[in-house]
C-alpha cells in the first residue's frame, strides 16, 4: 500500500468521534466525509486509457512495419537493378563459352585414320544434341501443352460463364499434381547427375591444367639451351653467361618460393567449403566498384545467401581472400618479370655471343695478340657486370613498388575497416542520444508528477488544517450545548420536584378515602374503550432495507484504526513517520481483486 493509498485512513477525528461515526453508520445516514466509490466511471476511465495504449502500440507497431518494408523493398530493387546488369553479361559469356566450344570442335582435324577420338567427340556432340532435343520434347513441350490448355479453359470459363461439372476439374487437378510430381523427379535426377558430373571433373584434377602459374616456373637449372649448345670461343664468358641464369633465377627463386610458402598455409578457400567460396566469389564480381552503395548492398546480399554466417565472419573471409587474390597477382606479376628479364638476358647473351664469335673470327683472321683478345673479354664482361647492375637495380625497384603497393592495399583496408567502426559508433551515439532524450522526457515527467503531488499536499495539509480547526469549533460548541443542556435538566429536575410537592400537597388536600378496588382500577376505562375501538393494535415498523456495513466491533478491530487513534493521541498524525508506519500496516482481510488498479491518477 502506498502512501497515497492511506489518505482514506488519515482522519481528522478524535477518539470520541469513533462511536458517534459507527452510529451514523449502523443507523444507515450519510456522512459527507465518505463517499461510495464509482466504480463504473473507474472501469470507464481505465478501458478509454487501455484502448488508447493499444491504438499508439498499433500504430507504432504499423509504422515500424511499413518502415522496415520500405527498406526491404528498396534493397531488394538495388539487388535486382544489379542482377539485372549482370544477368546480360552471363548470357553473353555462356554464348562466347558455345561458340568457343562448338569453334574448337569443326576447327580440330584429325592427324592420321587411326585418329578417332575427334570423330568421337563429334558423335558425342550430336548425340548430346539429340538428347537435349528429345528431352525437351518429353519434359517442356507437355508443360507448355499443359499451360496452354489450362489458359484456355480458364478464358473459356470467364468469358462465357459456362458451369462444368466438378469431375472434370478434379482430373485437371490430378493431372496437374501428376505433372508436378513428374517435374520434381526429373529435377531431382537432373540435380544428381549435375552432381555426378561435377565429381567427376574433380577427380579428373583439370584444374592445376587451369591455373595460370605453376611451382616450378623458375628453376635453377633452367637454363636456355641456346646458351649451353652454343659453339662460344671464350669459355670465361660462356660461363659467366651461365652464371648470369643462375643469379637470375636465385634471386626470383626466393621471391617466388616465399609468395608460394604463403599460398600453400593458407587455405584455397579461406576456411570456407568450396561452394559457398564459389558462391562469395560470384556475389563479390557482381558488386564492382561502379555500384551505387556497393558495399551496403555486398554485405546485404552476402547475408541473405549465408545467413548462419556473422558480419564479422564475412569481413574475415573477405580479407583472407583478398590478401590471397593479392598474393596471388604478386606472384604472377613476379613470374612476369622473370620471364621478361628472361628474355632479355637470353637476348642480350645471344648477342654477347654472337658480337664473341665475330671478334673470335676477327682474331683469326687479323692474327691479333692475346691481348687485344683479353682487352676484348675484359670490355665484354664490363658491359655484362653493368648490365647485371642494372638489372639488380631494376629488381630492387620493382620490389620497392611491390612493397609500396602491399601497404597501400593494407592502409585501404585499414581505412575501410575504420570508417565502418566510425560509422558503427556513430549509429551508437544516436542511440545514446536517443536514450538521453528518452530519459530527459521521463525526467521532466517525473519532475511534473512530484510538482503537482507537492501541490496537492499542501492543499490537503491546508484543508486538513481547516478541517482541525471546524472540528475544534465543533467540538467546542458541542461542548457548550451539552453543559447547557445539562443546565436545562438540571433546572427541569428542580422544577419537576416543585411540581411534585405541590402535587403532593394537593393530593393531601383531595385525599379520597375508599376501598381499593384493584380489578377496577386496572381495567379499561368506557371512554378508552370507545376511542380505540376500532383502533388495530400497534405494529413495530420494518426498515425499509437491509443495510451492508462495518459494525462498530469491526471498525475498531481494524489495526490502521487503532493505529491512527493511537498516533492522533500522541500527535503525530500528520507526521512523515505516521506515514511510514501505516503504510507498512496490513488490513485484517486483503482488499478483493477487482478493487485493484495499476492506473496512478
Amino acid at each position: 500500500m502506498s502512501g497515497r493509498d492511506l489518505h482514506p485512513f488519515i482522519t481528522n477525528y478524535r477518539a470520541e468521534d469513533v462511536e458517534k461515526l459507527t452510529l451514523r453508520m449502523k443507523n444507515g445516514l450519510g456522512s459527507t466525509k465518505y463517499k461510495p466509490a464509482e466504480y463504473e466511471r473507474l472501469q470507464a476511465i481505465v478501458d478509454a486509457k487501455r484502448l488508447e495504449s493499444d491504438q499508439i502500440g498499433q500504430k507504432v507497431q504499423k509504422t515500424r512495419c511499413a518502415a522496415k518494408a520500405t527498406k526491404e523493398s528498396s534493397i531488394l530493387r538495388q539487388h535486382r537493378q544489379v542482377w539485372s546488369r549482370e544477368c546480360p553479361r552471363l548470357q553473353k559469356a555462356e554464348e562466347k563459352a558455345e561458340n568457343d566450344v562448338h569453334d574448337f570442335l569443326e576447327q580440330i582435324r584429325p592427324n592420321d585414320r587411326l585418329d578417332t577420338a575427334i570423330f568421337s567427340l563429334q558423335d558425342y556432340a550430336l548425340v548430346l544434341e539429340r538428347e537435349r532435343e528429345a528431352f525437351r520434347v518429353a519434359t517442356v513441350e507437355p508443360v507448355h501443352q499443359l499451360k496452354d490448355d489450362l489458359c484456355f479453359r480458364l478464358d473459356e470459363v470467364q468469358h462465357e460463364q459456362l458451369t462444368v461439372h466438378r469431375s472434370n476439374w478434379e482430373q485437371v487437378i490430378q493431372q496437374i499434381n501428376f505433372v508436378k510430381d513428374q517435374q520434381d523427379g526429373i529435377n531431382a535426377k537432373l540435380d544428381a547427375e549435375y552432381l555426378a558430373l561435377e565429381e567427376e571433373i574433380i577427380g579428373l584434377g583439370l584444374e592445376k591444367y587451369l591455373s595460370s602459374t605453376s611451382d616450378n616456373l623458375v628453376n635453377i637449372e633452367n637454363i636456355p639451351e641456346e646458351v649451353l649448345d652454343s659453339d662460344c670461343p671464350y669459355p670465361e664468358l660462356k660461363d659467366s653467361l651461365i652464371q648470369a641464369f643462375y643469379s637470375l633465377s636465385e634471386r626470383y627463386q626466393s621471391s617466388l618460393q616465399d609468395l608460394q610458402v604463403k599460398l600453400q598455409r593458407a587455405d584455397r578457400f579461406c576456411g570456407w567449403c568450396a561452394d559457398e567460396h564459389q558462391r562469395f566469389q560470384f556475389t563479390s564480381s557482381q558488386y564492382t566498384q561502379d555500384v551505387p552503395n556497393h558495399r551496403a548492398l555486398y554485405m546485404d546480399m552476402l547475408q541473405r545467401l549465408f545467413p548462419e554466417k556473422t558480419r564479422q565472419d564475412l569481413m574475415e573471409h573477405e580479407r583472407a581472400w583478398d590478401w590471397q587474390r593479392f598474393t596471388q597477382a604478386q606472384l604472377r606479376v613476379l613470374t612476369q618479370q622473370w620471364q621478361r628479364d628472361q628474355e632479355e638476358l637470353l637476348a642480350r647473351a645471344l648477342v654477347t655471343l654472337q658480337e664473341a664469335r665475330h671478334a673470335h673470327q676477327e682474331e683469326l683472321e687479323l692474327h691479333r695478340d692475346r691481348q687485344h683478345q683479353q682487352d676484348i673479354c675484359s670490355h665484354l664482361r664490363e658491359k655484362l657486370r653493368q648490365w647485371r647492375a642494372q638489372q639488380e637495380e631494376v629488381a630492387k625497384l620493382e620490389a620497392v613498388i611491390a612493397a609500396r603497393q602491399r601497404e597501400e592495399e593494407e592502409a585501404r583496408l585499414k581505412r575501410e575497416q575504420e570508417k565502418e567502426t566510425a560509422i558503427r559508433s556513430q549509429q551508437k551515439e544516436k542511440v545514446r542520444q536517443f536514450y538521453l532524450k528518452q530519459k530527459k522526457k521521463v525526467e521532466a515527467m517525473e519532475k511534473r508528477d512530484q510538482e503537482r503531488l507537492a501541490n496537492l499536499r499542501s492543499i490537503m495539509e491546508e484543508q486538513a488544517r481547516r478541517d482541525k480547526e471546524r472540528v475544534q469549533f465543533r467540538s467546542d460548541m458541542l461542548q457548550r450545548r451539552r453543559e447547557e443542556r445539562e443546565a436545562r435538566q438540571l433546572e427541569r429536575q428542580r422544577e419537576e420536584e416543585e411540581k411534585q410537592h405541590r402535587l403532593e400537597v394537593l393530593r393531601n388536600q383531595v385525599g379520597v378515602v375508599a376501598e381499593a378496588d384493584p380489578e377496577r382500577m386496572m381495567a379499561d376505562t368506557e371512554a378508552w374503550r370507545s376511542r380505540h375501538l376500532n383502533v388495530k393494535e400497534f405494529e413495530l415498523q420494518r426498515p425499509l432495507y437491509s443495510i451492508n456495513t462495518y459494525t462498530d466491533t469491526q471498525i475498531v478491530s481494524d489495526p490502521r484504526v487503532r493505529a491512527e487513534q493511537a498516533l492522533r493521541e500522541a500527535g503525530l498524525h500528520h507526521s512523515h513517520y505516521a506515514k511510514e508506519v501505516l503504510a507498512v500496516i496490513k488490513p485484517p482481510k486483503p482488499p478483493r481483486r477487482d478493487t485493484k488498479s495499476i492506473l496512478k491518477f
